[in-house]
């Protein structure tokens, strides 16, 4: 949560030549690039081959892995590979094993008929799955421990862009290869983009963390503890490991932000429901409101990629510039106004006008706030514990919209598009005052600093 001081506008534009924050580019894309393959882009596969639509369905399970990758999260913190750990250091190490799996498991799908082996694509779908969750955790780590707090906003805006490429490629360019060709090629082809990844965390450096006295005297009593039990050999190597690595990363979280805690992980629980709410509903009202498939596809998909695009690289510069909070607090004001622009939409029909002006606010809005709010995730994690407490609030921070979500539809129904929007808007006023009630209490992170 700390805040940078106030920077002039050339010295925070100078942070996205940093050679880091230009690397996380490529990061982000190797971590976009899988997503699409296992989810969308797969199961559009599976459709076009005629393979059962129950099937298609069970398989589609497969990209749970991300939403369940907390359980692992502690293994990545602390265990380390036979040899490549010692190669290439903590993070990367666990970013090659990983990049590897998903290059291994997309050729594999792309030299197996799913009409005549479906289980052996299956078996390939879920490697690429947990490799890319994997990958995940690692690059998070990467990213927190790799740069300090003012340029968490511009690696976070450069991984945003190189995650929105990748999901383009996997997407639309993926489909048109198979168009052009078959899906094996199209599948072959991902996989060798996977080594836009391997080449990246080849030539990066493993970042140096340090460990700050409160964190050892945790895990020291932790150690006197074990030593004062009856448990000896290997009982007491598991239990020491297991509480340092899962059980530390959370004690020390509580710790460390005292009474600001809970207030912290409900906020982290409520900033993004706004938004996912209301885009769990935006192409069904598009068509709904009469806009055709080519108008949807050109507006709200290409123009809206460029638009979120823009909105987190100018994130990124703001918490660079202003620190970020301030621009935690605008952000979390601007998601739901930008949703009051629906409401408006819906009042006034198929404009493509109102579409344009629509998509532009609502996504300039989005990516600042994202890229944004992944610096202040970033932020709250102790660099001990980097990848385990990443993953939770990670998870925590799209579970509640996730599951709102599930209702959009009904509440749609029963109010209409309008006042649907209104209400998407109203879901976020909690985030407005949390933000505000965050900053006005102070950054315990600082307090924390000067307590050691």
């Amino acid at each position: 949560m700390s805040d940078s001081p106030r920077r002039s506008w050339r010295n925070a534009l100078q942070v996205y030549g940093h050679p880091r924050v230009l690397g996380m580019a490529f990061l982000g894309f190797s971590a976009g690039l899988p997503l699409l393959l296992v989810g969308g882009t797969f199961t559009a596969w599976l459709q076009d081959l005629g393979v059962e639509l129950a099937a298609i369905g069970f398989l589609s399970w497969v990209g749970m892995a991300h939403s369940i990758k907390v359980f692992w999260a502690p293994i990545v913190d602390r265990l380390e590979l036979p040899g490549l750990t010692r190669w290439f250091g903590r993070r990367r190490a666990w970013m090659l094993a990983a990049q590897l799996a998903i290059g291994g498991g997309l050729l594999g799908i792309a030299l197996t008929d799913p009409n005549e082996a479906l289980g052996l694509v299956a078996v390939w779908a879920i490697l690429v799955a947990f490799g890319s969750a994997t990958q995940d955790i690692a690059i998070d780590a990467y990213r927190i421990e790799a740069v300090s707090v003012d340029r968490q906003g511009a690696m976070a805006s450069t991984y945003v862009f190189g995650y929105r490429i990748a999901l383009l490629a996997a997407g639309a360019g993926a489909l048109h290869i198979a168009d052009i060709g078959n899906w094996s090629l199209a599948y072959a082809t991902m996989a060798g983009l996977m080594g836009v990844g391997l080449t990246t965390t080849l030539i990066i450096l493993e970042p140096v963390t340090n460990t700050d006295r409160r964190t050892e005297r945790l895990e020291q009593r932790v150690q006197d503890y074990l030593h004062a039990t009856e448990h000896t050999g290997w009982r007491r190597d598991f239990n020491a490991w297991f509480i340092g690595a899962v059980l530390c990363p959370f004690a020390e979280f509580f710790q460390r932000y005292g009474r600001l805690a809970l207030l912290i992980l409900v906020f982290v629980g409520v900033f993004r429901i706004s938004d996912i709410v209301m885009g769990v509903m935006a192409n069904p009202f598009y068509l709904d409101l009469g806009f055709s498939k080519g108008e949807i596809a050109n507006i709200a998909a290409f123009y809206g990629l460029i638009m979120t695009l823009t909105g987190a690289a100018a994130g990124g510069l703001l918490v660079a510039r202003y620190g970020i909070m301030p621009i935690l607090i605008l952000t979390a004001l601007m998601v739901p106004v930008t949703n009051l622009l629906f409401s408006w939409l819906a009042l006034i029909g198929p404009q493509l006008g109102g579409l344009v002006m629509t998509i532009t606010a609502d996504n300039l809005t989005g990516g600042m706030a994202i890229s944004v709010f992944i610096a202040y995730l970033s932020s709250l994690t102790n660099s001990a514990y980097t990848a385990t407490q990443y993953a939770l609030l990670s998870s925590l921070m799209t579970l509640p919209g996730q599951f709102l979500g599930g209702f959009t539809g009904v509440l749609a129904d029963q109010v209409g598009w309008a006042w649907f929007f209104v209400c998407s808007a109203l879901i976020g006023v909690p985030a407005i005052v949390l933000s505000i009630l965050l900053y006005r209490m102070g950054d315990p992170a600082r307090a924390v600093e000067r307590a050691e």
